[in-house]
């Protein structure tokens, strides 16, 4: 299985920024929204929306590590375009639930389609929910109730700015989704580096891999 990894937080926050130390050969990247990153250089990869062609990049990339940008947009896009067409009563409902079910198949298929060393980071806007809680951006409370995102993941990084730096939150706090394994991280916030959070949950679970912080 693959190792799934969920980042969240407000768009500026740096969650594309974190790819800055990505740019090489052990990373792909597909991108939900055809937007330009938020630094110079590239990295190798795709540019869709639709399930199945997520789940056709995810399996024909040779990269070691994944990243889905943007990734709360397979949501928001497939909630766009079929809203106008449900209707109302049975047929919205219909629709929040294939908009659930395509979520869940999509992770579903990183843990047991994807091969086993690599890691598939999926990255999301957050937004606090009823409680005050903050928690990865999704729509509407049946989806929530239907499919809660971050259970599905053993790591959730929150991307937060703190004295004019970009950082990583590694376990709950401020009401956030945050979590790690214990011994993962040293600390609560670290550098919203994604190549050297890469290198450390490699370590962790033994994955192997060579030293992704290496760009070309």
């Amino acid at each position: 299985m693959a190792t799934p990894v969920l980042i969240i937080g407000k768009s500026g926050s740096g969650k594309s920024t974190s790819l800055r130390n990505c740019q090489n050969e052990h990373w792909n990247l597909i991108r939900v929204l055809n937007k330009p990153l938020p630094f110079k250089g590239k990295i190798d990869g795709w540019f869709t929306d639709d399930y199945q062609q997520v789940m056709k990049c995810l399996i024909a990339s040779k990269a070691e590590s994944i990243v889905i940008d943007d990734a709360g947009y397979l949501i928001t896009n497939h909630f766009m375009k079929g809203h106008a067409s449900a209707g109302k009563g049975n047929a919205v409902f219909a629709l929040y639930n294939d908009i659930g079910d395509y979520f869940w198949n999509l992770i579903q298929f990183i843990v047991t389609k994807v091969p086993q060393n690599k890691i598939v980071y999926l990255m999301m806007h957050e937004e606090k929910d009823d409680s005050g809680e903050v928690k990865p951006k999704t729509i509407g409370k049946l989806l929530d109730e239907k499919v809660c995102i971050e259970g599905m993941f053993t790591i959730v990084l929150r991307c937060i700015e703190e004295s004019g730096k970009h950082l990583f939150v590694t376990q709950s706090s401020q009401g956030a989704v945050s979590k790690s394994p214990i011994g993962m991280f040293d600390s609560l916030t670290i550098d919203n580096d994604l190549a050297e959070v890469d290198k450390v949950i490699r370590d962790y679970y033994e994955l192997g891999g060579t030293d992704n912080a290496e760009t070309k």
